[in-house]
Parts: structure tokens; sequence; C-alpha cells
């Protein structure tokens, strides 16, 4: 509705009219600084040429035109207010090609027509001026589309930045600035960059790159003579907030209850009692000599993302020492039993700067790398003032986390703008940390596509495949309170056609196990714990494993799993451990942690969505009842995986610059 009454003929002429006046109110009233002095000579020295900038810092261009004759075409996209963006260039003498570079949106957005008029109108003797970032970012990346056009055109890109010492910043993916009148302006040219003529990607690569280093340059310099910081800049807004100062009092004063926090959750099963010094930053083990990369996953499935990461480093770099931190007594057990030779588990302290910087002062990374969510401000605040690097990798947020995060920009900035590089699991989490102060955000993908399934040739496997053989058997994997007795429920329906079903529930929190079988027995169902070492017998009717690292043993031995926390609202869990192990899955509505996953593979028939115990017992019972479409869900599933692998590579090359120097593997001839 908005596009559409941006684009009607009065919005257009009115916001043409007024934009352009705001505009030459700017530059009337404003105190003008130009590097060189002469920029309009500077600038059209190469006519024609292409003229780039960032699309955050556009609202000044349509000025920069000479008051003499000088053909400018600028590229303008076809969505809604590009009406009025185009109607106010038009009022400044410039022409429009209409289009742009669709970025990593997969709708057509006219880059191709684009193109082809950007090329024939620098053949005409045409100047061409467009922003270098492509929606929807990540912004002040230049795409690959301007490198493309000054090869194939032989005309050079001209950097430009203009700045003003006031402004506004929009919260848009780019931080588009409002500058603002009565103010200091500045407007910086550079000098021209080719890009040598030729398809060549390497080549095209470069120039993204110098042109990307030249406007960076002069961006930086166009604030710096406006008396501003730059909006994007590392360093800005980085001064803690209101929020942050009082979260930071808060765990001041919470020094003294933090025993009592540690003996509640100890009671609770989260918690080893021996390792209680650990939460406090008091090591329990003695710092490798050399290089050390320090992660920290705060529970099982963060582990199970770090952990194709953390092998892949300790096999290529042995010159790096690794040591893994982890919050949960779950993840803690996985990474006894999975991380490599030599590489050292600790329990995070808690969030306390007294904590945190006594664990940094022992161990002293190199590299810190936080795996999907974890941004706790004191860690994260205690080690960038070590001067350690900080990565994230892997990163998540979901939309109400985004949301929060936004509306306390004091909070947030700080926090985001220290990380050097994020690396997120797509695209529109990437633009969701640029936009919260991440300096760095790129996509690269889901490591949980790509990390191993969980061990599945565990101890006991023979006696427990034993028990259940000739049996259906349904899994429901990782549920959270609340599921158990929807489970229940669809195990008593399906138990009406199938009379000796057996249900494995496997909760996700497995100190819950002797709850569950309590209220489940009170349904008069009978329950087995497997904590208790026993196997399920011929009248077992639900099968509780309560263990920790077993999960992918059940993945193996079950058909058809339900994976929780998607009938309550906790996000849902991962489905690729399932279906590397064999299994079909089932989820909930709830499943906002994994969309990428989840949206490809229901999309494919390579997972089922259920609501409630009735849908979860009548595609259950199809799905155990009948091999050929269990079978084609499998290979649809499978399919979709391997679609979504390659985000293990992606990492490791992003990590690179951080890591020393690589291996050289020897090998025999």
């Amino acid at each position: 509705m908005l596009k559409r009454v941006l684009a009607s003929k009065p919005a257009v002429i009115l916001g043409a009219a007024l934009g352009s006046a705001y505009i030459r109110l700017v530059y009337a009233t404003s105190r003008i600084k130009r590097e060189p002095p002469d920029t309009v000579a500077k600038l059209f020295e190469e006519h024609p040429q292409i003229l780039a900038m960032w699309h955050g810092q556009f609202l000044l261009l349509p000025k920069l035109k000479p008051d003499r004759p000088a053909d400018v075409k600028a590229m303008v996209s076809r969505h809604g207010d590009a009406e009025i963006i185009g109607a106010v260039l038009k009022k400044f003498g410039m022409d429009l090609i209409r289009g742009a570079g669709a970025g990593k949106r997969k709708r057509n957005r006219g880059g191709a027509t684009a193109m082809r008029e950007s090329l024939r109108a620098l053949a005409e003797g045409a100047t061409v001026a467009m922003t270098a970032d492509v929606p929807p970012g990540p912004a002040r990346r230049a795409g690959e589309g301007i490198a493309t056009l000054a090869s194939l055109s032989g005309r050079p890109v001209v950097p430009f930045a203009i700045a003003t010492r006031r402004f506004i910043k929009l919260p848009t993916w780019s931080a588009f600035t409002i500058n603002l009148p009565f103010s200091t302006l500045a407007i910086v040219i550079g000098d021209p960059i080719r890009v040598p003529p030729g398809n060549d990607a390497d080549k095209i690569e470069a120039g993204r790159l110098a042109i990307e280093g030249a406007l960076a340059g002069v961006t930086a310099r166009a604030y710096a003579m406006a008396g501003a910081r730059d909006p994007l800049s590392k360093t800005v807004a980085t001064k803690p907030g209101l929020w942050l100062r009082i979260y930071r009092g808060f765990t001041r004063l919470g020094v003294p209850f933090a025993p009592l926090l540690l003996a509640w959750r100890t009671k609770r099963g989260k918690e080893e009692p021996d390792r209680h010094p650990e939460r406090y930053g008091r090591p329990s083990a003695p710092r490798p000599d050399g290089f050390l990369v320090w992660f920290h996953a705060a529970s099982v499935g963060e582990v199970n993302a770090a952990l194709p990461v953390i092998d892949t480093i300790s096999l290529q770099y042995p010159e790096a020492n690794v040591l893994l931190t982890t919050a949960t007594v779950t993840s803690a057990q996985l990474a006894r039993d999975r991380l490599p030779k030599g590489a050292v588990h600790q329990y995070v302290p808690l969030d306390n700067q007294g904590y945190m910087r006594r664990f940094l002062d022992h161990w002293r990374p190199d590299l810190a790398v936080l795996v999907e969510s974890e941004i706790w401000p004191n860690l994260v605040l205690e080690t960038k003032a070590q001067g350690i690097p900080l990565l994230l990798i892997n990163g998540r947020m979901s939309t109400s986390s985004f949301r929060a995060w936004r509306r306390r920009p004091g909070l947030s900035r700080p926090l985001f703008s220290a990380f050097d590089l994020v690396l997120a699991q797509n695209d529109g989490l990437a633009e969701r940390f640029a936009q919260l102060g991440a300096p760095r955000s790129l996509d690269v993908g889901n490591l949980k596509i790509d990390a191993p399934a969980p061990p599945a040739n565990l101890s006991g496997r023979k006696e427990l495949a034993a028990s259940i053989r000739g049996r259906p058997v349904f899994l429901a994997a990782s549920t959270h309170q609340g599921e158990d007795e929807v489970v229940a429920e669809a195990h008593i329906l399906m138990k009406k056609k199938l009379p000796d079903l057996l249900t494995v529930i496997a909760p996700r929190h497995p100190e819950r196990g002797k709850p569950i079988a309590e209220q489940l027995g009170n349904a008069n169902l009978n329950v087995v714990l497997r904590s208790e070492g026993k196997l399920p017998e011929s009248g077992t009717d639900i099968y509780v494993a309560d263990t920790i690292g077993e999960l992918g043993l059940f993945y193996a031995l079950v058909p058809v799993a339900f994976i929780g926390g998607s009938l309550v609202p906790k996000g849902g869990q991962n489905p690729v451990e399932a279906i590397k192990l064999g299994a079909v899955v089932l989820t909930g509505p709830n499943w906002k942690n994994f969309t990428d996953a989840y949206d490809a593979l229901l999309s494919a028939g390579g997972a089922k969505e259920v609501t409630d115990a009735a849908s979860l017992a009548e595609i259950a019972l199809v799905l155990l009842q009948d091999l050929i479409p269990r079978e084609a869900m499998r290979a649809s599933a499978d399919r979709v995986i391997i679609s979504m692998s390659g985000a293990l590579p992606r990492t490791l090359a992003e990590l690179e610059p951080y890591l020393p120097p690589r291996a050289i593997l020897q090998h025999a001839s």
C-alpha cells in the first residue's frame, strides 16, 4: 500500500519538489569543504566515467552535477520510493537508468537491463552514477556489478563521498543518513580506479576490492573533514548506554549471590559441583604454550556446530591450541567425548567483569570465537578491552531478539560493534547483525548442516536393538516441557492400530526424565527410564531416554522422529542430525530457530509438520506402516541437506586470516 502511494503521481511531484528544495537548503546553509579544492574538475576529468558512492550517503549527490554540459545518468532501482528519488535527480538535470543488482535477493530487480543501458550510456559519452553496495547489504561492501561494468566498458570508477557534521542516521540496511542544514559539508573525490578488460573472475574480484577500499578511504576522509563520526565506523557509539551500565552494575553487585545461584543450579542438575571454581573464572587446567583459540558454545547445539571447525583447526593448524567453554552439563559431557586430543574444556565464567578478567588473564587467548547467539555483555566487552580479535560464527538471532536489541542502541551498539567479524547463517541474519553495529557481517550458511551426525555406534547398541526388534518404534527427540503429554496422547491414539507400539521420549534436558516418568505413569502408561539402566520390555509403552550423548543411537535405530521444541514456543531443534542417521522428521509449527532448514525440508517433502496429538499420530502411523512414503521422504531430505551444505569451508576461509600459518600436510607417494 505504501509503495503504491509513494509511486503515485501527486506523491512523486510533491516529493521531488520538497527533496530538491531540501538538498539546495543543505548546500546553501552549510560551510563547504572540498578535497581537492576544485572538485568539479577532478570529478569529471575522466568523463565519461562511473561515479561511485555508498548507498547510505547518496542524498546530496544531485548537486554534484556541474553547471556545464555534462551528460550524467544515475542508476535508480524500480521500487516505489525510487520514483521520488528519480524525480529529484531529474530536477538537477540527470537522466535515469532504471534497475539495480539483486544482491542476495533472488527476485529480478532489473540488473541485467541496467547493465546493458549503462554500457550503452558510457559508450555514447555519458557518465553513470551509481551506488557500489547493493541492497540488502551488507552495507559498504561493493558488489560485483560495478567492477564488471568498469571491466566491460573500459571506463574508470571515480569514488566520491559527501558527509555533513550534522545528520540523522536511519535504521536501514545501509544506515542511510539524512544530512542536516546549517552544518559543515565535506566533499571528497578519489583517484580513478581501472578494472582490466575481460570477464576474468579474479580480475573482477580484485577490481571490486579496489573500489571498496577506495570508497572506504574517501568516506572516512569526508567524515573527518566534516568533523563528524562515521555512523558505520567501528568506533561509533561504543560508549555504553544506560541499560548497559545498569547491567554491568547489577553483575558487580550480584557477586555475593553467585554461590546461591550455583547451588540452586547444582540442585537441579545444571552444574557440576566440583567445577564451580571455573564459573568464577578460576581455571582447572594450565594454559597450553603457543597460539590459543578460545571457542565459546553455550550448549549441545552450539557445540555440535563448533566441533567441525575445531576439528579442522586442530588438524590443519598444529600451532593453534583450542580452548572450548560451555555453560551446560550436557555440553560439557559432549565436549569430553568429542573434542580432539589436546583441546581443553572449561565452564564459562558467570557474566561478571571480575570473573571474566580472571579467566582472560589466565588463558590469554589470541582469538575469541563465539558461537550462534552468545552475546554476554561482560564477556564481549572484557574480551575486546584486552585487544583480542572477537568473532561470531554460525550467528543467529530471532526476530524478537533483534527488535529488542534495536530498541536499545546504547546496549546493542557497543556490543555488536566489538565483533571484528560475524559469520551468519543466512543473509537476513547477516543484515540484522550489520544493523546492530557489526562492522563486517557475512552470510556463509549454517554450520549445523555440515556438522557430522552424532555417534550412533555406542556401547549398549546391540542390547537396545535386540530389546526393540520386531516392534514399531516412534521417537520424540529433544522434547521440552509441555510436549511429553502430547506425545503420550499420540502414542495412545497410535496404539489402537499398532498395539505393540513403543514410543521413545528423549527429553532435551535429561534431568526431566523422572518427572516425565511420574507424569506419564499417572496416565496409566508403562514407563521405563534408561538412566536406571533398564531396557524396554514387551509391555513398555514409553521408554524415556534420559541420558547424555545417546541421541544419535536412537536416531539410527528408530525410523520416524518427532523433533521437539516445536509444539511449544521454543523455536525448534536441529533436524539435520536425525536425517543424517536415517530417521524421517516430523516437527511442530514453532521452528523459527531453524528456518532455513525447515523451509527447504517442508517445501521438498523432506519433513512434515504436525500441530497436535491427533495430527502427530496420523502422520506417524502412515510413515511407520508404509515403507514407500517413508523412503521417498528420506530421499527428499537427503537431497535438501546436500544442497544446503558448504558452510564449513566458507567459515574456515574467513577464519584463516586470524589463525597462524596453516600446516603443509605431507602425503606419502
